[in-house]
């Protein structure tokens, strides 16, 4: 089978999703076009403008199947292309607009909002990676309609989700890894992007109240940064080295030496106001980090209640659960990790290769 994988803005999460897709299903002829994960103004709206016209020998080859990422405008791709038109497309949605949150900074423009709801009305399969991530779209979706002046016509949602699946993204097999736990306080990894949407503010606060109430632990902030980073982490910084109790700080250059890290820590922790399915999270827990997560989010599909701190006071929750696992360590008892197997390639796999060989079959 002839498939063309389409990711408009090729985020890290993105690129983990597609490399792992291509990887895992060899038998298939791919094509794969990509655009850097910058302007995301212009990227989400100019994807197709570029693909069509820098790409178009590529794009007007014979395919069986168009595999897309929800940031790729598929509605205007199709009539720049029509031999696209066509041809069965799966959208798969990392994540939506209408649930991710807002920094205050940026244009507020309902284009994301309308490209979301044209891109799941335009494909003949929707994919989502939590069952969080369906329902927030389709929450938002009916809103934004509630809004528009008129002639808006009835059953679109319905039509979105009659074509509805939730399939995951799956895990390599390089990521699941014994644990290789520590002596000494408790060993907490935050391995997240340096942004405001993964609750840094959050995190210090927990931070606080640790230090405040003498809690045995060592924290390791690593993730990607980019040229802005939230003033919050230098503050979290000063407070863990003047406590004596920072550990790896800043980005991991070495998968090998991330991994390692993940193997020796007892703790994954999220603080984040927007997680889709939570990829750092789930990695650390294949190698042996017992989650800490919100009690929101896609993490109530993911993980038992024992694993998740409670939403409606959140530092106090959080703080709380910390200090028992650090009790717990103390104490030399063992920390009780779940298993994650169930969202490896080799658990996944099968599902990935139905749904395209349905979608491509026209079922």
């Amino acid at each position: 089978m002839r498939i063309l994988l389409l990711s408009a803005y090729d985020a890290l999460s993105h690129r983990y999703w597609r490399e792992g897709l291509v990887n895992a299903l060899p038998e298939h002829d791919w094509t794969v076009l990509s655009l850097p994960a910058r302007f995301f103004s212009w990227r989400i709206r100019g994807n197709s403008l570029s693909w069509a016209f820098a790409e178009r020998q590529r794009l007007e080859q014979p395919y069986d199947l168009v595999i897309a990422t929800s940031m790729v405008d598929m509605t205007s791709l199709r009539g720049f292309v029509p031999s696209l038109a066509n041809t069965p497309c799966v959208a798969y949605f990392h994540e939506n607009q209408f649930a991710y949150p807002a920094s205050g900074h940026e244009h507020q423009s309902v284009e994301p909002l309308i490209l979301n709801l044209y891109n799941a009305l335009c494909a003949d399969r929707v994919l989502f990676n939590s069952c969080y991530n369906r329902d927030t779209l389709l929450q938002g979706a009916e809103r934004l309609l509630k809004k528009l002046p008129d002639q808006v016509p009835a059953g679109l949602l319905e039509q979105i989700l009659e074509r509805a699946d939730v399939l995951h993204v799956p895990l390599p097999e390089s990521v699941f890894r014994p644990a290789e736990p520590v002596k000494g306080p408790l060993e907490i990894v935050w391995n997240h992007r340096w942004e405001f949407d993964k609750g840094p503010e959050l995190l210090l606060a927990a931070v606080e109240q640790l230090l405040a109430e003498k809690v045995a632990f060592r924290l390791h902030v690593v993730g990607q940064q980019f040229r802005r980073v939230p003033p919050v982490f230098a503050q979290l910084k000063q407070r863990l080295e003047s406590s004596g109790q920072l550990g790896c700080w800043g980005h991991v250059e070495s998968i090998e030496a991330y991994r390692q890290l993940l193997q020796r820590a007892d703790v994954v922790l999220s603080t984040a106001l927007h997680d889709f399915q939570g990829i750092a999270v789930l990695e650390a827990v294949a190698a042996g980090c017992r989650p800490v997560v919100p009690d929101r989010l896609a993490y109530p599909e993911l993980f038992a209640a024992e694993y998740r701190y409670d939403a409606q006071d959140e530092t106090a929750a959080l703080v709380l659960m910390l200090e028992q696992l650090s009790t717990l360590k103390q104490h030399g008892e063992t920390i009780k990790v779940p298993s994650v197997r169930h969202l490896s390639w080799s658990a996944l796999q099968a599902d990935w290769r139905r749904v395209i060989e349905q979608t491509a079959g026209g079922q």
